[in-house]
């Protein structure tokens, strides 16, 4: 029988004095000038703290540990709150709530607006909650305008930038597409990355191929060449992403066995007289593979 999945929060939202929660680091020097700390202080002022706070019982009783919330804690107090809602975790450590936490995608926010507005917000209230200007609100309403609904869906849930869906925008739905796969494949969602794929893109591919000769500055043979010299690169990511998993199977085994060799004091002993430079390499592998695998964990 399989075991039940076990709810990490307590159920129900308790509100908590400020004065109670204890934070579990400190902010940062300046970090009230930040775009994100505006932005929280903003929605905090305008609609209240939608997000309720991570909180942790100390042990031993005697307040509370703030897990995460440290920004919209800050925020509370020079706004003169005395009392902010929170949710109770199980565990105490910082970390393993926050490696659970999936950050709001630009598709998702998108997907907010539009909602809220459907909804009768005002344009005007989600730009002070967001502290951005009406235009942004606007220019983010129509974010998936000339977008194709295939490429909307592979990128639903990844940190591509608004900048980034200008250049999508200016291709046609098949190579949005192409495009779009080129940058999940690569992890790279960047504004730079959108524009190096645009501009090597054929004028068959465009809406307005005269347009991006003109903002390029570049010849014919330029552009084809820079085609070439992007599908190779392409086509050899691609090979490298089939092979990998092979490649890391093997490493792995292969540590494992040089590990259990080296863990014999004598074969190390003899190693180290006879061939250090083995002895260094070996150790090496070991020490990535051990490494590669605590980032993952």
């Amino acid at each position: 029988m399989v075991d039940p999945v076990k709810i990490a929060f307590e159920r129900k939202i308790i509100i908590q004095p400020i004065a109670d929660l204890l934070p579990t680091k400190g902010l940062p020097a300046g970090v009230r000038e930040t775009v994100k700390y505006r932005r929280i202080a903003a929605s905090v002022a305008e609609v209240g703290l939608i997000e309720p706070l991570s909180i942790a019982r100390q042990k031993g009783g005697g307040g509370y540990l703030l897990l995460d919330g440290h920004m919209r804690l800050d925020a509370l107090r020079f706004l003169g709150a005395t009392e902010a809602a929170c949710v109770v975790a199980d565990d105490d450590e910082a970390f393993t709530y926050n490696k659970r936490v999936n950050r709001l995608a630009t598709i998702q926010e998108h997907y907010m607006i539009v909602r809220a507005l459907d909804r009768g917000v005002p344009e005007e209230k989600l730009a002070r909650a967001l502290n951005v200007d009406v235009k942004v609100i606007r220019q983010r309403r129509h974010l998936l305008a000339g977008i194709s609904a295939d490429v909307a869906e592979l990128l639903k849930d990844k940190p591509v930038g608004h900048h980034a869906f200008q250049k999508l925008r200016k291709m046609k739905p098949i190579r949005q597409l192409e495009v779009a796969e080129l940058m999940v494949s690569a992890n790279n969602y960047t504004v730079s990355y959108a524009k190096a794929l645009l501009a090597t893109s054929k004028p068959a591919d465009l809406h307005k191929p005269d347009e991006l000769k003109k903002a390029t500055g570049l010849s014919a043979e330029q552009m084809a060449r820079l085609e070439r010299e992007m599908a190779s690169v392409s086509e050899d990511y691609k090979e490298l992403e089939a092979s990998y998993g092979d490649d890391m199977l093997v490493l792995v085994v292969a540590s494992g066995f040089i590990e259990r060799l080296l863990s014999k004091p004598e074969i190390e002993g003899f190693l180290e007289r006879r061939h250090p430079e083995f002895l260094e390499n070996f150790r090496a592998i070991v020490q990535a593979t051990s490494l590669d695998q605590s980032t993952s964990a």
